[in-house]
């Protein structure tokens, strides 16, 4: 592991003891996504039990495209409070503006783009309330496309709400949250830090984090919306297969976080695991975008990731596939 993989996370400051807290921050990232913003912030209001329990913040990452502070204005009629950065941090870093802002004893970060259903915030603070020894808590959310229609549901990790048995194990094979459906309380992420610099995974890193400290609360019922972007396959970071190599990387921080005897297990598992998400990843980008160089890319890392003779067979097959196709055409 190099020595970037061993640096601290990001500090986040602690709140003045004297201060008076609202129970929420929903703290809305934001970068050229305006045109859902509104959907987000209308969740938001229509849950909003006031001002004295609950901070709303939409903080921008010098959005260019498009004004999003014109749709808080427009929406928050005040309620809504908006910080935009003066120059384009980068979005971890807006992560970390958007922990540091927040006064309140539950974080949810919510990102501009995603959204909640009704009763997130009651049944979520029900799960603190009757759990006061977890560090954070999640639902079950729903996967949407660009236009807002429904895809699919995540897992039902378990059917009751309550703590999550043997989580750790669980989140470290591979990530079953999305962020929008995750709540934590402040002071774990002053205990622990921020997001750690990957652009790829990052999430995945921190709830493993907490998991290795804290117990874990989940409710059962689907109270948030993840947003997946049609271009999304098409992002550099895809093309180039950086978001597989920050994979490999988190593998190797989360591994840390183990019990020595799970760790040779666990991270066997999650390497497999994501080198069929490589290979999940380059098929689509070649069927949808005859995108031959970012597909054989990712094709490389999976099988970096997994040398099993059957799974290597299978790539190979595809990677002929697309070589015939290309000289044939």
């Amino acid at each position: 592991m190099n020595n970037l993989d061993l640096e601290q996370p990001p500090i986040i400051r602690p709140i003045d003891s004297g201060e008076n807290r609202p129970i929420w921050s929903v703290m809305i990232p934001t970068y050229n996504c305006a045109d859902y913003l509104r959907e987000t912030l209308e969740g938001v209001l229509r849950q909003d039990p006031g001002e004295e329990y609950m901070q709303i913040e939409v903080v921008d990452d010098f959005s260019t495209r498009d004004d999003p502070e014109a749709v808080v204005e427009e929406l928050g009629q005040g309620r809504v409070k908006f910080f935009r950065q003066e120059k384009n941090v980068g979005s971890l870093r807006n992560f970390e503006t958007c922990i540091n802002r927040s006064r309140g004893i539950l974080v949810h970060q919510l990102h501009g783009d995603d959204s909640v259903l009704p009763g997130f915030y009651s049944k979520m603070q029900r799960l603190f309330d009757r759990f006061p020894d977890i560090g954070a808590a999640f639902c079950r959310h729903e996967f949407i496309d660009s236009q807002g229609n429904h895809l699919s549901y995540s897992k039902m990790e378990q059917e009751e709400a309550g703590i999550l048995d043997e989580w750790l194990y669980r989140i470290a094979q591979r990530n079953r949250m999305q962020t929008p459906s995750v709540v934590v309380k402040r002071e774990v992420y002053e205990i622990l830090g921020a997001f750690r610099s990957v652009h790829y995974g990052e999430d995945w890193e921190m709830w493993v984090r907490i998991a290795s400290k804290y117990a874990v609360g989940f409710e059962p019922t689907p109270l948030a919306s993840y947003r997946k972007h049609s271009s999304s396959i098409s992002g550099q970071y895809v093309r180039t297969a950086q978001n597989i190599r920050d994979i490999q990387k988190v593998i190797q921080i989360i591994n840390t976080y183990l019990p020595v005897d799970q760790q040779k297990a666990l991270k066997k598992y999650a390497t497999k695991h994501y080198a069929k998400q490589a290979f999940k990843m380059a098929k689509g980008l070649y069927r949808q975008y005859v995108d031959k160089i970012g597909a054989t890319a990712q094709l490389k890392e999976a099988i970096r990731m997994n040398n099993d003779p059957e799974f290597m067979l299978e790539v190979l097959k595809f990677y002929l596939k697309m070589v015939i196709r290309r000289t044939s055409s």
